[in-house]
């Protein structure tokens, strides 16, 4: 049995509440999930939950952010943006860092992917990330998006990086 299998299936999609702010919260105070994700440092608590009031009461025709509940508890949060004719873009934050390297990203980018073709009939999902991103970068190519273009810089852990953009065709 593979040491994911058995935390795999417990990966859902819900929506984001008002009361997981203080789930976000302690993710805000995690210095390597903020330097990995591009999350300010020290946010002031205000600031912070003016951005997730945002998210969780912002409705577009054209981005969608669910969160990833793993058994019970809020790990992280997949997005959609610039739906727009059978294409999106597609990113993930986790935010417990000690859940990292355990599968969930990918599995969580797989069931966000039939959520978006089921509702908005997206077959094109595009991804970026930072070429330092290893993590990143193995998560995306592990669920079967393919390099199309290196355009644009980035900082990624303190070094400018070179941004990779990815595409996935289902």
């Amino acid at each position: 049995m593979n040491k994911n299998e058995n935390i795999l299936p417990h990966i859902r999609m819900r929506k984001l509440r008002e009361d997981d702010y203080e789930i976000v919260k302690k993710w805000s105070r995690d210095d390597t999930f903020c330097e990995a994700n591009g999350w300010d440092f020290n946010r002031s608590e205000k600031e912070l939950y003016r951005w997730w009031l945002h998210c969780v009461t912002h409705e577009s025709k054209d981005f969608v952010r669910l969160g990833i509940q793993l058994g019970d508890k809020l790990v992280g949060y997949v997005d959609l943006a610039h739906i727009n004719n059978h294409t999106a873009e597609i990113g993930i934050a986790i935010g417990e860092s000690d859940v990292w390297g355990k599968g969930i990203g990918s599995r969580s980018i797989i069931i966000m992917m039939e959520y978006a073709s089921d509702q908005f009939g997206i077959t094109i999902f595009d991804a970026e990330t930072q070429e330092g991103n290893i993590r990143s970068r193995k998560m995306l190519e592990k669920v079967g998006f393919v390099e199309i273009s290196k355009i644009g810089k980035e900082e990624y852990l303190g070094t400018d990086n070179q941004l990779i953009q990815f595409r996935f065709y289902k």
